[in-house]
């Protein structure tokens, strides 16, 4: 399977507490659901795509902790 999608064209976010320059990670979501990820200060570089489950699972485990490092 192919991916052809403009990333120019994507509305790539980040989030509101993000330093203002600093090393971020982007997303966008893509019109079928999948969300992109970019990292902010490489936006030509790669872009990793998740399901709309993927990417959901991921939020919850970060919710719940699942990520923590302690």
């Amino acid at each position: 399977m192919i991916d052809e999608f403009d990333p120019v064209r994507l509305a790539w976010r980040k989030s509101s507490y993000s330093e203002s320059g600093g090393a971020c990670v982007e997303t966008a979501v893509l019109p079928d659901r999948r969300v992109a990820v970019r990292h902010s200060k490489q936006p030509g570089g790669a872009i990793l795509l998740y399901t709309a489950a993927e990417w959901n699972a991921f939020l919850k485990g970060a919710k719940d902790g699942e990520f923590d490092l302690g």
